[in-house]
């Protein structure tokens, strides 16, 4: 199988990759840093395309798209009450703008 061949990969697998790929380009990275970028993360999360063979199906552990909570929860809690407050306000206040933003166009 030559590299970047996609045969062996399962449609589930597929549809990740799309749905990555789509959500990067939304963001402006270029069609084929977001392709590849999705596939690189779909080897990440599942190890790679489905090779044949019993018992080849098995959990593959904690893939990226599982890990938000663990990694923001330890930053927070170590920030002080007043710090957070000022986040969330600052989030507040872009998430609102940004809204407005958008209204406009």
């Amino acid at each position: 199988m030559p590299r970047g061949d996609k045969s062996k990969y399962t449609d589930k697998q597929e549809r990740k990759a799309d749905h990555i790929a789509e959500s990067y380009e939304e963001r402006g990275v270029s069609e084929k840093e977001a392709e590849r970028r999705a596939w690189a993360t779909v080897n990440k999360d599942d190890g790679g395309g489905k090779k044949s063979g019993s018992g080849r199906g098995a959990h593959t552990g904690h893939p990226a798209a599982h890990k938000g909570g663990e990694k923001g929860g330890a930053a927070s809690a170590a920030r002080s009450a007043a710090d957070r407050s000022a986040s969330a306000k600052k989030g507040a206040a872009t998430r609102k703008r940004n809204a407005e933003h958008r209204a406009h166009s």
